[in-house]
């Protein structure tokens, strides 16, 4: 005979309420490499102050106009590490975790799959404990 379901008496989770903020690239309009939207996402960050920000690349999309036809100003390392250094100085204020999570289409890094973390930035101090690389696919704990 089957048992019957019983849900525990303890909560799942902590009664604190956790804000986790989740956003999917790529951050450029098609045309240009400006980064406005990563802007507007950053200034949303601010406001709303997220105990999580989870962002999912592309950083630097491979498809992105500017990249297949080689126009862009620098290298697409220099890009993409002004676009990491623009996100983890964006969300600095708001103290929020950052974990970046790569995508196939990062023209940057490895496009294997399973996909291997970021390689390790070079982080002010201040932000080494709350900036996370993780691979793709991976799993989260939040607390």
């Amino acid at each position: 005979p089957k048992k019957p379901f019983f849900f525990p008496k303890t909560p799942l989770f902590p009664p604190e309420q956790r804000v986790v903020l989740v956003a999917c690239g790529p951050f450029t309009p098609s045309d240009g490499v400006a980064f406005e939207p990563l802007s507007d996402l950053l200034e949303v960050v601010a406001r709303d102050r997220p105990d999580v920000c989870i962002l999912f690349g592309p950083f630097l999309d491979a498809k992105h106009e500017q990249v297949e036809s080689c126009q862009l100003l620098g290298s697409f390392t220099d890009v993409f590490k002004l676009c990491l250094r623009t996100i983890v100085e964006g969300t600095r204020s708001a103290g929020s975790q950052l974990v970046l999570v790569p995508s196939l289409r990062d023209v940057s890094h490895d496009f294997v799959y399973p996909q291997p973390p970021f390689p390790s930035l070079d982080l002010p101090k201040e932000d080494r404990g709350r900036v996370l690389l993780v691979p793709e696919p991976c799993t989260l704990d939040i607390d």
